[in-house]
């Protein structure tokens, strides 16, 4: 594969958690680290910077050598929020980046060859945007999106209420990369104490991923 144009990788931790009973998901511990320490290990080294999406006092990140990037939208309107946070700050920030990966801050297993098979997707559709897939089942948080859609992406949070993921993909032509899943689904998130459970079961059998 080519090697894929400067990218900032952009973590989602902005969500309320509610089914873990609220908190910060990204500081469980999984394998002996927390996810978000897991992300940061596998994401970082595919991109050129890497920002936390993270809503209240960002002192609880302190010593982790992210930006911590808030929603600018108010009430929490989901993970689009997160999305345009990182959009806008590409663009105020790091304008040379004309690209942000996405990903959720509760999947521990991410792939460490994420960034370049989305490029790769993208490219060979000659599409706008590109999304992960795994066992049939797209994931469109787990993207790729070019920085020039922050404005389309706020007119469509906050003026039309937009709130799905997919539905804002769908809009745009949108590539899908597609991972297997043996022996782990590499986009396993941990919504539910069950969850974390079986995380920390596929971590202590795959110590390697």
């Amino acid at each position: 594969m080519t090697i894929p144009p400067p990218t900032i990788g952009a973590i989602l931790a902005g969500g309320l958690a509610r089914r873990m009973g609220g908190g910060d998901k990204a500081m469980l511990g999984v394998g002996g680290r927390t996810v978000l320490t897991r992300l940061i290990g596998r994401l970082s080294p595919q991109v050129r910077r890497t920002v936390l999406n993270a809503n209240g006092d960002p002192g609880r990140f302190a010593g982790l050598g992210l930006a911590v990037v808030a929603d600018s939208l108010p009430a929490h309107p989901g993970p689009l929020a997160g999305i345009l946070a990182a959009l806008e700050w590409a663009a105020a920030e790091a304008s040379e980046y004309e690209w942000v990966v996405t990903v959720p801050c509760d999947t521990p297993f991410l792939p460490t060859d994420l960034a370049e098979r989305l490029h790769a997707a993208r490219l060979r559709d000659g599409a706008v945007l590109a999304c992960a897939a795994s066992a049939g089942q797209t994931h469109p948080v787990i993207a790729l999106w070019p920085v020039k859609l922050a404005a389309p992406l706020r007119r469509a949070v906050q003026e039309d209420g937009l709130r799905k993921v997919g539905r804002f993909t769908g809009l745009y032509p949108c590539a899908i990369a597609e991972w297997g899943t043996n022996p782990v689904d590499p986009f396993f998130n941990v919504n539910t104490a069950e969850d974390l459970t079986e995380a920390e079961r596929l971590a202590k059998a795959y110590p390697d991923m």
